[in-house]
């Protein structure tokens, strides 16, 4: 299978590291958002399959060049911020104090972002353009009820500090797989586990 990966928010493509080598018998590909260095966001071609960690998924849902391709969201979502019938989406005063913050300290906004989840941040400098303008469209961006756009699948953790399992629920309502526990970096502390579910068999 020819699988294209996209990685969340504040993190590069060496996120899919462990499962690209966990199952060696398949065609994984990556894209680069940019947010460490130079973007590298051209769709290949003849794909089976696209996987997106977090806002990835978000990525990917919008990406016309990406609506006949099956979707998988792992820790994703179809909007991130909170709304009167979101309730379980990250508050926009949250979003709004970050977006204030990435002008003044984008390596202190990462490092709070980063501890919260157990991770660390990528090497390299942040490329703050990138990052606010991501970070943008997670205050945005609502891809829920959008025609022939929604993941055909989903995994998450029940232990997601970002994304909590309420959210997952009711974004993916009888396609979501929840995993015990892993956080929010699936891809690193639940390889084996992710790529069973991913590509099974």
């Amino acid at each position: 299978m020819r699988i294209l990966l996209i990685h969340g928010w504040g993190f590069d493509p060496a996120l899919w590291a462990p499962l690209c080598a966990a199952r060696p018998g398949h065609q994984w590909l990556t894209l680069d958002l940019g947010y460490f260095g130079p973007a590298r966001t051209e769709l290949p071609p003849d794909l089976d399959l696209v996987a997106g960690h977090s806002f990835g998924c978000l990525w990917a849902m919008a990406h016309p060049g990406l609506a006949r391709v099956p979707l998988a969201a792992v820790g994703g979502f179809p909007r991130f911020s909170a709304a009167p019938d979101f309730p379980h989406g990250t508050p926009a005063r949250v979003l709004e104090r970050m977006l204030t913050r990435l002008d003044e300290a984008p390596g202190a906004v990462l490092r709070d972002f980063h501890a919260r989840l157990g991770t660390a941040a990528p090497p390299g400098e942040p490329v703050r353009e990138r990052l606010r303008a991501d970070l943008q469209l997670m205050l945005e961006l609502d891809l829920r009820g959008a025609p022939g756009r929604a993941p055909a699948r989903a995994c998450a953790a029940a232990d997601d500090p970002l994304v909590p399992a309420a959210l997952s629920r009711q974004a993916y309502p009888g396609r979501l797989t929840l995993l015990p526990d892993g956080g929010h970096a699936l891809p690193l502390t639940r390889t084996e586990a992710l790529a069973d579910w991913l590509v099974p068999g």
